[in-house]
């Protein structure tokens, strides 16, 4: 379980910069910009949770938040019984983590950047090479795993990072638009695998554009929009908020508002 209380986050605008952030608001102090404005939320184990939101809506930086890669100016994150920001260490070790940027090491092969982060983790002997194997099996990796990384498409780059990532078999997963950009193959791929984790009782989270990723994939959803929970519940309760049959317009009618308020 994941538990988000009260979260915010500002970051200090530079001065006569004459830098936009889109879908950021001016906070009350000058020269701060609020990104996140008290966000609660609890995330369940066996459950996947889609995070939709627009470009520069606060995804990727609660994302960060509940990692512990950024400190919150307010508020906490509890992976667990572990606080984020006063037991990181002990919180990052029950989560997977893929964040925008995959960064693989180019020099080593897919199996061996899997293997990698497993020993990071502190996976050792026949119990990492089971979980790498299987991880290959189930991504379809088998064609790329002794192939260096330098070199691979796309949809090779996530598959090994999400692989990477979940290697120690974490009880959170958290993932920042797993299948942007992927072909169909890949995508399918992915999404298997979330299905295997939900099956196994783990705790997923995923941010995303794609209506009919989120709508197909996950048993609960949150419309975030300038830092702020527009709506929170199962697809039915999404689409009840935003007056619509259909997610792409029930999103709309959501956060069309707050941009019309923000953009005045």
């Amino acid at each position: 379980m994941i538990r988000v209380e009260h979260l915010s986050k500002t970051f200090a605008a530079k001065k006569n910069s004459g830098l936009k952030f889109p879908g950021f608001k001016k906070a009350a102090t000058p020269n701060l910009i609020t990104a996140l404005d008290d966000v609660s939320f609890t995330l369940n184990d066996g459950e996947i949770t889609g995070l939709l939101g627009l470009n520069g809506a606060g995804k990727s930086t609660l994302m960060r938040l509940i990692y512990g890669l950024l400190q919150p100016s307010a508020g906490d994150v509890w992976v667990n019984q572990h606080q984020v920001s006063k037991n990181p260490n002990a919180a990052r070790q029950q989560l997977g983590v893929l964040p925008d940027d995959t960064g693989l090491y180019k020099r080593l092969t897919a199996r061996e950047n899997i293997r990698y982060f497993g020993e990071l983790q502190g996976l050792q002997g026949d119990a990492m090479e089971k979980s790498i194997n299987q991880l290959i099996d189930w991504l379809g990796m088998v064609n790329i795993a002794e192939r260096r990384a330098e070199g691979f498409s796309l949809g090779e780059r996530m598959k090994t990072a999400l692989a990477r990532a979940i290697v120690h078999q974490p009880q959170h997963i958290l993932l920042d638009e797993p299948t942007n950009g992927l072909d169909v193959i890949t995508t399918r791929a992915v999404r298997r695998l979330l299905h295997e984790l939900k099956m196994q009782g783990r705790c997923v989270i995923f941010s995303s554009h794609l209506m009919h990723e989120v709508s197909g994939l996950c048993d609960r959803i949150i419309v975030i929009s300038h830092g702020k929970i527009l709506a929170d519940g199962n697809l039915q309760t999404i689409l009840d908020a935003g007056k619509s049959h259909n997610l792409e317009e029930a999103f709309v009618n959501l956060v069309q508002p707050q941009q019309e308020l923000h953009h005045a």
